[in-house]
Protein backbone atom coordinates (compact mmCIF):
# COMPACT_ATOMS: atom_id res chain seq x y z
CA UNK A 1 0.00 0.00 0.00
CA UNK A 2 1.20 3.55 -1.10
CA UNK A 3 1.98 5.78 2.27
CA UNK A 4 -0.03 8.81 2.57
CA UNK A 5 2.21 12.20 4.24
CA UNK A 6 0.23 15.48 4.86
CA UNK A 7 -1.10 18.07 2.53
CA UNK A 8 2.81 19.46 3.22
CA UNK A 9 4.15 16.97 2.25
CA UNK A 10 2.57 16.44 -1.04
CA UNK A 11 2.71 19.86 -2.03
CA UNK A 12 6.63 19.58 -1.19
CA UNK A 13 6.47 16.31 -3.83
CA UNK A 14 4.84 18.71 -6.35
CA UNK A 15 7.27 21.79 -6.36
CA UNK A 16 10.42 18.64 -6.57
CA UNK A 17 8.44 17.45 -9.30
CA UNK A 18 8.45 20.95 -10.91
CA UNK A 19 12.24 21.37 -10.14
CA UNK A 20 13.40 18.15 -11.76
CA UNK A 21 11.13 19.25 -15.09
CA UNK A 22 12.90 22.48 -15.00
CA UNK A 23 16.65 20.64 -14.83
CA UNK A 24 16.01 18.33 -17.45
CA UNK A 25 14.74 21.52 -19.81
CA UNK A 26 17.65 23.34 -18.20
CA UNK A 27 19.37 24.76 -21.50
CA UNK A 28 23.35 24.30 -20.31
CA UNK A 29 22.91 21.62 -18.07
CA UNK A 30 19.46 19.63 -18.76
CA UNK A 31 18.79 16.26 -20.44
CA UNK A 32 19.86 16.54 -24.39
CA UNK A 33 16.46 14.35 -25.06
CA UNK A 34 14.23 16.39 -22.93
CA UNK A 35 15.77 19.88 -24.68
CA UNK A 36 15.19 18.68 -27.93
CA UNK A 37 11.14 17.83 -27.94
CA UNK A 38 8.34 20.28 -28.23
CA UNK A 39 4.56 19.64 -27.97
CA UNK A 40 3.98 17.41 -30.92
CA UNK A 41 6.99 14.93 -30.45
CA UNK A 42 5.75 14.15 -26.99
CA UNK A 43 1.90 14.16 -27.86
CA UNK A 44 2.69 10.56 -28.40
CA UNK A 45 4.04 9.67 -25.23
CA UNK A 46 1.03 11.47 -23.29
CA UNK A 47 -0.89 8.73 -25.02
CA UNK A 48 0.90 5.88 -24.50
CA UNK A 49 0.74 6.60 -20.67
CA UNK A 50 -2.74 7.21 -20.60
CA UNK A 51 -3.36 4.04 -21.86
CA UNK A 52 -0.95 2.47 -19.59
CA UNK A 53 -2.93 4.36 -17.04
CA UNK A 54 -6.15 2.41 -18.31
CA UNK A 55 -4.27 -0.98 -18.50
CA UNK A 56 -3.21 -0.87 -15.05
CA UNK A 57 -7.12 -0.32 -14.11
CA UNK A 58 -7.91 -3.13 -16.42
CA UNK A 59 -5.78 -5.67 -14.44
CA UNK A 60 -6.34 -4.28 -10.86
CA UNK A 61 -2.72 -3.79 -10.41
CA UNK A 62 -2.90 -0.41 -7.66
CA UNK A 63 1.20 -0.33 -7.14
CA UNK A 64 1.42 -0.06 -11.37
CA UNK A 65 -1.55 2.64 -11.10
CA UNK A 66 0.54 4.77 -9.03
CA UNK A 67 3.03 4.25 -10.86
CA UNK A 68 1.68 4.73 -14.14
CA UNK A 69 -0.04 8.25 -13.00
CA UNK A 70 2.94 9.26 -11.93
CA UNK A 71 4.25 8.84 -15.49
CA UNK A 72 0.80 10.57 -16.41
CA UNK A 73 1.53 13.52 -14.56
CA UNK A 74 5.20 13.89 -15.71
CA UNK A 75 3.38 14.44 -18.92
CA UNK A 76 1.43 17.15 -17.78
CA UNK A 77 4.27 18.89 -16.41
CA UNK A 78 6.56 18.46 -19.43
CA UNK A 79 3.26 20.43 -21.52
CA UNK A 80 3.30 23.08 -18.87
CA UNK A 81 7.11 23.12 -18.88
CA UNK A 82 7.30 23.73 -22.32
CA UNK A 83 4.50 26.24 -22.22
CA UNK A 84 5.96 28.23 -19.81
CA UNK A 85 9.28 28.66 -21.46
CA UNK A 86 7.17 30.13 -24.32
CA UNK A 87 4.93 32.39 -22.60
CA UNK A 88 1.79 30.73 -22.96
CA UNK A 89 1.23 29.47 -19.57
CA UNK A 90 2.79 27.44 -16.58
CA UNK A 91 1.65 24.42 -14.17
CA UNK A 92 0.45 26.84 -11.33
CA UNK A 93 -2.08 27.97 -14.19
CA UNK A 94 -2.79 24.66 -15.40
CA UNK A 95 -4.09 23.57 -11.82
CA UNK A 96 -6.17 26.78 -11.31
CA UNK A 97 -7.82 26.11 -14.36
CA UNK A 98 -9.22 22.87 -13.91
CA UNK A 99 -10.42 23.67 -10.34
CA UNK A 100 -12.11 26.50 -11.98
CA UNK A 101 -13.84 24.48 -14.58
CA UNK A 102 -14.66 21.48 -11.71
CA UNK A 103 -16.43 24.43 -9.41
CA UNK A 104 -18.17 25.72 -12.55
CA UNK A 105 -19.54 22.17 -13.57
CA UNK A 106 -20.39 21.40 -10.07
CA UNK A 107 -22.99 24.01 -9.13
CA UNK A 108 -25.01 21.21 -7.08
CA UNK A 109 -22.05 20.82 -5.37
CA UNK A 110 -20.23 24.35 -4.89
CA UNK A 111 -23.30 26.81 -5.69
CA UNK A 112 -26.10 25.18 -3.79
CA UNK A 113 -27.89 23.96 -7.15
CA UNK A 114 -29.81 20.74 -6.94
CA UNK A 115 -29.82 17.60 -9.20
CA UNK A 116 -31.97 14.72 -9.31
CA UNK A 117 -30.05 11.60 -10.42
CA UNK A 118 -26.26 10.98 -12.37
CA UNK A 119 -28.28 10.59 -15.46
CA UNK A 120 -29.52 14.40 -14.36
CA UNK A 121 -26.05 15.67 -13.41
CA UNK A 122 -24.78 14.11 -16.73
CA UNK A 123 -27.41 15.81 -18.68
CA UNK A 124 -26.41 19.25 -16.59
CA UNK A 125 -22.66 18.71 -17.39
CA UNK A 126 -23.07 18.14 -21.15
CA UNK A 127 -24.73 21.27 -20.76
CA UNK A 128 -22.32 23.58 -19.13
CA UNK A 129 -19.79 22.28 -21.61
CA UNK A 130 -21.90 23.60 -24.73
CA UNK A 131 -22.31 26.75 -22.78
CA UNK A 132 -18.35 26.97 -22.80
CA UNK A 133 -18.57 26.00 -26.42
CA UNK A 134 -20.46 28.80 -27.25
CA UNK A 135 -18.50 31.45 -25.34
CA UNK A 136 -14.89 29.85 -27.18
CA UNK A 137 -16.96 30.76 -30.51
CA UNK A 138 -17.07 27.18 -31.29
CA UNK A 139 -20.85 27.31 -32.38
CA UNK A 140 -20.29 27.66 -35.85
CA UNK A 141 -19.10 24.19 -36.22
CA UNK A 142 -22.29 22.65 -34.97
CA UNK A 143 -23.11 20.33 -32.32
CA UNK A 144 -20.61 18.11 -33.06
CA UNK A 145 -17.88 21.01 -32.84
CA UNK A 146 -15.18 20.92 -30.60
CA UNK A 147 -14.42 16.74 -30.49
CA UNK A 148 -10.81 16.32 -30.98
CA UNK A 149 -9.66 14.60 -34.33
CA UNK A 150 -6.99 13.32 -32.71
CA UNK A 151 -9.28 10.87 -30.38
CA UNK A 152 -8.92 7.02 -30.78
CA UNK A 153 -11.84 6.27 -33.68
CA UNK A 154 -14.16 4.51 -31.16
CA UNK A 155 -13.62 7.40 -28.48
CA UNK A 156 -14.50 9.74 -31.17
CA UNK A 157 -17.68 7.55 -32.60
CA UNK A 158 -19.07 7.84 -29.37
CA UNK A 159 -18.70 11.18 -28.70
CA UNK A 160 -20.21 12.37 -31.56
CA UNK A 161 -23.09 10.04 -31.39
CA UNK A 162 -23.87 11.37 -27.97
CA UNK A 163 -23.86 15.01 -29.39
CA UNK A 164 -25.94 13.83 -31.86
CA UNK A 165 -28.42 12.11 -29.81
CA UNK A 166 -29.13 15.65 -27.78
CA UNK A 167 -29.62 17.31 -30.55
CA UNK A 168 -32.66 14.98 -30.74
CA UNK A 169 -30.64 12.74 -33.77
CA UNK A 170 -31.26 9.07 -32.59
CA UNK A 171 -33.04 5.92 -32.55
CA UNK A 172 -35.94 5.15 -29.99
CA UNK A 173 -35.44 1.67 -29.09
CA UNK A 174 -32.37 -0.31 -29.22
CA UNK A 175 -33.81 -2.79 -31.25
CA UNK A 176 -34.08 -0.13 -34.03
CA UNK A 177 -29.86 0.28 -33.33
CA UNK A 178 -29.74 -3.97 -33.80
CA UNK A 179 -31.79 -3.63 -36.85
CA UNK A 180 -29.51 -0.77 -38.30
CA UNK A 181 -26.56 -3.17 -37.38
CA UNK A 182 -28.00 -5.94 -39.78
CA UNK A 183 -28.47 -3.21 -42.11
CA UNK A 184 -24.95 -2.32 -42.43
CA UNK A 185 -23.84 -5.85 -42.30
CA UNK A 186 -25.97 -7.14 -45.56
CA UNK A 187 -24.63 -3.66 -47.14
CA UNK A 188 -21.39 -5.20 -46.59
CA UNK A 189 -22.15 -8.84 -47.84
CA UNK A 190 -23.93 -7.27 -50.68
CA UNK A 191 -20.69 -5.56 -51.77
CA UNK A 192 -18.48 -8.34 -51.21
CA UNK A 193 -20.83 -10.77 -53.16
CA UNK A 194 -21.24 -8.05 -55.88
CA UNK A 195 -17.05 -7.90 -56.24
CA UNK A 196 -17.54 -4.01 -56.05
CA UNK A 197 -13.78 -2.02 -55.66
CA UNK A 198 -12.10 -2.58 -52.17
CA UNK A 199 -12.84 1.08 -51.28
CA UNK A 200 -16.88 0.39 -51.05
CA UNK A 201 -16.16 -2.55 -49.22
CA UNK A 202 -14.13 -0.89 -46.65
CA UNK A 203 -16.44 1.84 -46.29
CA UNK A 204 -19.29 -0.44 -45.90
CA UNK A 205 -17.20 -2.11 -42.87
CA UNK A 206 -16.45 1.57 -41.57
CA UNK A 207 -20.18 2.14 -41.58
CA UNK A 208 -20.93 -1.17 -39.67
CA UNK A 209 -18.00 -0.61 -36.70
CA UNK A 210 -19.95 2.86 -36.20
CA UNK A 211 -23.10 1.20 -35.84
CA UNK A 212 -21.68 -1.23 -33.51
CA UNK A 213 -20.00 1.56 -31.53
CA UNK A 214 -23.84 3.16 -31.28
CA UNK A 215 -25.14 -0.42 -30.38
CA UNK A 216 -22.44 -0.04 -27.11
CA UNK A 217 -23.90 3.18 -26.91
CA UNK A 218 -27.31 2.40 -25.88
CA UNK A 219 -26.25 -0.90 -23.91
CA UNK A 220 -24.65 2.30 -21.89
CA UNK A 221 -21.04 0.80 -22.56
CA UNK A 222 -18.05 1.85 -23.59
CA UNK A 223 -16.66 0.51 -27.08
CA UNK A 224 -13.25 1.04 -26.31
CA UNK A 225 -13.54 -1.34 -23.17
CA UNK A 226 -15.38 -3.84 -24.74
CA UNK A 227 -13.01 -3.89 -27.24
CA UNK A 228 -9.74 -4.01 -25.03
CA UNK A 229 -11.96 -7.03 -23.44
CA UNK A 230 -12.68 -8.98 -26.56
CA UNK A 231 -8.54 -8.22 -27.17
CA UNK A 232 -7.77 -9.74 -23.80
CA UNK A 233 -10.17 -12.75 -24.20
CA UNK A 234 -8.75 -13.77 -27.42
CA UNK A 235 -5.34 -13.41 -26.79
CA UNK A 236 -6.01 -15.56 -24.02
CA UNK A 237 -7.88 -18.15 -25.80
CA UNK A 238 -4.95 -17.98 -29.04
CA UNK A 239 -2.14 -18.62 -25.84
CA UNK A 240 -4.31 -21.94 -24.96
CA UNK A 241 -5.08 -23.09 -28.79
CA UNK A 242 -1.23 -22.50 -28.93
CA UNK A 243 -0.31 -24.50 -25.96
CA UNK A 244 -2.91 -27.43 -26.84
CA UNK A 245 -0.82 -28.16 -30.25
CA UNK A 246 2.62 -27.73 -28.38
CA UNK A 247 1.52 -30.30 -26.57
CA UNK A 248 1.34 -32.72 -29.60
CA UNK A 249 4.66 -31.50 -30.69
CA UNK A 250 2.59 -29.20 -33.68
CA UNK A 251 3.07 -26.08 -35.16
CA UNK A 252 -0.01 -23.79 -35.64
CA UNK A 253 0.71 -22.92 -39.18
CA UNK A 254 0.88 -26.41 -39.86
CA UNK A 255 -2.43 -27.48 -38.17
CA UNK A 256 -5.60 -28.38 -40.20
CA UNK A 257 -8.24 -25.71 -39.80
CA UNK A 258 -10.61 -28.81 -38.09
CA UNK A 259 -7.69 -28.96 -35.57
CA UNK A 260 -7.42 -25.42 -34.77
CA UNK A 261 -11.36 -25.04 -34.56
CA UNK A 262 -11.09 -28.15 -31.95
CA UNK A 263 -8.27 -26.94 -30.01
CA UNK A 264 -9.99 -23.13 -29.86
CA UNK A 265 -13.35 -24.68 -28.83
CA UNK A 266 -11.53 -26.53 -25.76
CA UNK A 267 -10.36 -22.83 -24.85
CA UNK A 268 -13.76 -21.58 -24.91
CA UNK A 269 -14.54 -24.24 -22.52
CA UNK A 270 -11.73 -22.92 -20.14
CA UNK A 271 -12.66 -19.94 -19.95
CA UNK A 272 -12.97 -17.01 -19.87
Amino acid sequence: MVEKGDGTGRAGAIEELLRIMERLRDPQKGCPWDLEQDFSSIAPYTLEEAYEVADAIQRNEPRELCEELGDLLFQVVFHARMAAEEGLFDFADVVAAINAKMIRRHPHVFAGEVVKDARAQSEAWESLKAGERHARGLVGGGALAGVPVALPALVRAQKIQRRAAREGFDWNRIDEVVAKLEEELEELKQALADAEPLERAREELGDLLFSCVNLARFLDADAETLLRDANHKFEHRFRVVEELAREQGRELRDCTPAELESWWQQAKRRGP
